[in-house]
């Protein structure tokens, strides 16, 4: 019986996409839960692993979003059994408020495209990223940072710029900023959605896109054995 991992989607425009493929790649069966639909948000405990994934709704906004305070209590119920558990932008948001720290805009404003990994000392000997190759660049879209960690996390990546990149929130919970999971196609769609914003703010979309493009080639050469090592832990906490 392969492993059995709930996905869940805050919003129909942010699916697993690449990191579903990976995780069935690495032998996982995935449950998507769509709250937004109308789906209870079951206990994470109940499956053998989960991958919380990114939105347009802030880590703290509990009183709007109906489903954020219950998914924050299965989390820290996960976090304390040890379920393996992985955050995508908002779902590395959620975890990281989930379990005592604090999400914040970034004060220097939306980060959209391509940004180097950049690796700490931690990372080396991290069972999740641990076989990382330090050449890794990744995809980010988002206005929103951890800006204060969980007790006991352990930072695993910075931005350029110092911005919590990829983190360890417990001992088999980890979260990560970018979007690993994305492809052009699913970008164009945010793209559209805040064309105005980016006019505003003078980010040229269409040359982001197209540095993205030019390396989708090689993205999944950076991130599918990172997931596929993820679905390792969860094949293994079965």
């Amino acid at each position: 019986m392969s492993a059995r991992v709930l996905v869940v989607e805050h919003q129909e425009s942010c699916p697993a996409h690449l990191v579903g493929d990976w995780l069935e790649a690495g032998g996982c069966t995935l449950e998507v839960c769509r709250p937004y639909a109308g789906d209870d948000v079951p206990a994470l405990t109940a499956y053998d692993g989960a991958l919380v994934l990114g939105g347009d709704m802030g880590a703290h906004d509990d009183e709007t979003v109906a489903w954020l305070a219950p998914l924050k209590e299965r989390v820290r119920d996960a976090a304390a059994a040890g379920t393996p558990m992985l955050g995508i932008c908002l779902g590395h948001q959620v975890m990281a408020a989930a379990l005592g720290g604090r999400v914040a805009p970034n004060p220097r404003g939306q980060t959209v495209g391509l940004q180097p990994v950049g690796w700490s000392a931690e990372a080396a000997t991290d069972d999740w990223v641990g076989g990382h190759t330090g050449t890794e660049v990744a995809v980010h879209w988002n206005s929103d940072v951890v800006v204060d960690l969980p007790s006991g996390a352990v930072v695993l990546a910075r931005t350029p710029d110092g911005e919590v990149q990829v983190a360890r929130f417990a001992p088999r919970a980890w979260g990560v900023q970018a979007h690993p999971e994305v492809d052009v196609e699913i970008l164009r769609r945010w793209a559209e959605s805040d064309r105005d914003d980016h006019v505003s703010m003078g980010i040229d979309q269409e040359r982001v896109l197209a540095d993205i493009e030019a390396a989708a080639g090689a993205l999944p050469g950076h991130w599918q054995p990172i997931v596929e090592r993820f679905a390792a832990i969860v094949g293994g906490a079965r």
